[in-house]
């Protein structure tokens, strides 16, 4: 699966291509790992006020603007940007679909890197300010986020029409993820045109099932099914800063230590937890997190147990 385009419409200076995995996740002795997993820094177009304070902290005025955001994320490190268009939602601001394409194409503008653009996460609203998205980007090769049971046709017919990939959500289950790739599949769309979003929880909340879903997923794509061979992604910012232990500091026992420092490792936590189950693609809203996590897939790809996880072993 590749993200992004350098020519034939496609104005973008990097691609990214992740998959390819002939083993579990990181097990090469066992088969064929050829590519890394990629991580991707969350920007959204409107200001998130609900944000974490050390989030807004970190990112200062920039994530007042999406162009100048998206370019402090890639000077993060970050390998692609995931823009979310909450502009879009009826309840802040019901942005229209001139002033989503006109933040995609500020974002496209201010970087080189690949794109994935999530709608408000309202059906409706999606297909609308998504379409228009897609077609304003025509060969850029852009992820549509998010396709789901009840939207698929209007995502996927945006995606045919303009050489774009989707991203297929569904809730953490494995027969549910398999019955939208077909859904997709039947209506022409390549499935090496399609991200699976499976729905992950955050360290501490559920995050086991999530674990066992994904690597369940990947064991039937290793024995042959076609329909769970599609790289994953999972949106690990989201999911962690909205816990309680990313979002208070205070109130809580003192055991939990300093805030921010404990909210960056929560985001680390799930993260590198969910690349082990077979994520390709991680969405980070923390540049502190970036690093880290890019780092710790450096060291897994190389079959080191990470310096952030590492820990002593008695001798046997």
């Amino acid at each position: 699966m590749t993200l992004g385009a350098t020519g034939d419409g496609g104005t973008r200076t990097s691609t990214v291509t992740v998959g390819g995995e002939a083993t579990l996740p990181f097990l090469q002795f066992e088969g064929a790992m050829p590519l890394k997993p990629a991580v991707a820094a969350e920007i959204v177009d409107i200001y998130p006020e609900d944000w974490s304070p050390a989030l807004l902290a970190v990112w200062g005025d920039e994530a007042r603007d999406p162009a100048a955001w998206a370019a402090k994320a890639v000077a993060a490190g970050a390998e692609l940007l995931a823009l979310k268009l909450r502009g879009c939602h009826p309840d802040q601001g019901d942005h229209g679909p001139a002033e989503a394409v006109a933040a995609v194409k500020a974002v496209l503008g201010a970087v080189g890197v690949p794109l994935i653009v999530y709608g408000p996460g309202v059906a409706d609203k999606d297909n609308e300010v998504l379409v228009a998205v897609a077609e304003a980007t025509k060969g850029e090769r852009i992820a549509l986020a998010n396709c789901t049971d009840k939207n698929y046709r209007t995502i996927v017919a945006g995606a045919l029409g303009n050489g774009h990939v989707v991203v297929g959500q569904t809730p953490i289950d494995v027969n549910l993820a398999k019955q939208l790739n077909i859904l997709i599949s039947d209506m022409g769309l390549s499935l090496d045109r399609v991200l699976l979003d499976p729905t992950t929880g955050a360290l501490g909340y559920g995050i086991e099932y999530s674990y066992s879903v994904m690597e369940r997923l990947r064991l039937a794509a290793l024995m042959g099914d076609s329909m769970t061979q599609q790289p994953m992604i999972c949106t690990v910012g989201e999911e962690s800063w909205r816990q309680k232990e990313s979002r208070s500091p205070d109130g809580v026992p003192p055991e939990w230590g300093d805030f921010a420092t404990r909210a960056v490792i929560w985001e680390i936590a799930t993260a590198v937890t969910l690349l082990q189950s077979g994520a390709d693609i991680v969405v980070l809203r923390h540049p502190a997190a970036i690093d880290r996590v890019k780092q710790a897939i450096d060291e897994l790809m190389t079959g080191a147990v990470p310096e952030a996880l590492a820990v002593s072993s008695p001798a046997v």
